[in-house]
């Protein structure tokens, strides 16, 4: 579904965009009229993959009950590790709903960590925080990796919609600061996400997100591509709102313009929600991706 109804417009907010417009444009709902039929797919697909896979191990990175992530493991020793940030506009979701596509990487010798952290309603509109519960999370992987087998030296990101922006915020983080080398990350996959808080800020997303110069400037992943330590690839469907198709797009030029390694897939006829649900098959173009990106293709 597109927003075609035909209306005056108003005053230019961002662009040549005005608030309506911008506001549908930050509103995946809008461009996708089967949102419900793929997200409801999560839970039996998950129920069906844990009848052929171990269950995860739940351990916590931090000291709040949120602060856990479920770890699948794979049979391999010394495995690669993939890490995944879930979305839902920072507001839904939670590691659970993804066990459908942890079967994917256990079967190609990779162990699957799917991260849990506080929604922003939570954190009553600080997206900040979320950011650092995402970055220590990261670093509790690296740290810990060696201890459920996997190999320190291949842990890789991938995320998806505000998990792909999460996700940005933990790869262009100081990680030093949580005690792991910069280039712990080997390798990032983010896929529908958004890079550059400035236009988001003035849409209605702004009613649950308490926005500041601080969190903008600070969790605009575009704003600090010098802190870029690993190879990026970015993906987006063609059937996503145009804005989420130009923030991958500009994303992708910005950090090739600078000089570091960034692909961008554009897949063909995939909406917000479609596209997502391919990380979980191998021949999907996120699941095709991301074992590329690991070496298990």
């Amino acid at each position: 579904m597109t927003p075609t109804a035909a209306r005056a417009q108003g005053p230019i907010v961002w662009g040549d965009m005005d608030q309506q417009t911008l506001d549908d444009a930050y509103d995946q709902a809008k461009w996708a009229s089967n949102q419900e039929i793929v997200t409801g797919r999560r839970g039996p697909a998950s129920v069906e993959a844990l009848k052929y896979i171990a269950p995860p191990e739940r351990h916590a990175y931090g000291p709040t009950e949120i602060e856990k992530l479920d770890i699948y493991r794979c049979k391999v020793p010394n495995a690669p590790v993939a890490i995944f940030v879930h979305g839902g506009a920072w507001r839904r979701g939670k590691a659970s709903d993804f066990a459908y596509q942890a079967e994917m990487f256990v079967r190609a010798g990779a162990h699957h960590v799917v991260l849990d952290f506080a929604s922003v309603d939570d954190m009553k509109g600080d997206l900040l925080a979320m950011a650092e519960q995402v970055r220590r999370a990261v670093a509790w992987v690296w740290k810990n990796a060696a201890s459920f087998g996997g190999d320190p030296s291949r842990i890789y990101l991938t995320g998806h919609s505000s998990g792909a922006h999460l996700g940005g915020c933990a790869v262009m983080a100081d990680l030093t600061r949580h005690g792991v080398p910069q280039d712990m990350l080997k390798g990032a996959l983010l896929c529908s996400g958004i890079y550059e808080l400035a236009p988001v800020r003035r849409s209605k997303r702004s009613e649950y997100v308490t926005f500041t110069d601080e969190i903008e400037n600070e969790l605009s992943a575009m704003r600090h591509i010098g802190r870029l330590a690993c190879p990026l690839v970015l993906a987006v469907g063609t059937n996503e709102s145009p804005e989420f198709i130009r923030q991958s797009h500009d994303f992708a030029a910005a950090v090739s313009t600078a000089g570091k390694q960034a692909g961008l897939i554009v897949a063909k006829n995939y909406n917000h929600f479609e596209i997502g649900e391919t990380l979980a098959n191998p021949c999907g173009v996120l699941g095709r991706a991301a074992l590329k990106m690991m070496g298990l293709a």
